[in-house]
């Protein structure tokens, strides 16, 4: 019974560890999908960032730091 048992436990482990260190990749398809989200991701982040809300409260944070008095 145990030696079932140690067996049924290896062939797990193996096939764990195969899964774990399996180089396949991602297919074109895949990369196609991850390019096309990192540029909708780069387009809302450019969008926000020159925004003009995000401009005016950077100036404010600037000038505030520029005209702080030092002691």
């Amino acid at each position: 019974m145990t030696s079932n048992v140690r067996n049924l436990a290896w062939v797990l482990r193996t096939r764990l560890l195969q899964a774990a260190t399996a180089e396949d990749g991602m297919s074109t398809a895949e990369y196609a999908i991850g390019t096309i989200a990192a540029a909708a991701f780069g387009a809302v982040l450019y969008t926000v960032v020159t925004g003009d809300s995000i401009v005016n409260a950077l100036t404010r944070i600037i000038d505030k730091a520029l005209k702080t008095p030092v002691k």
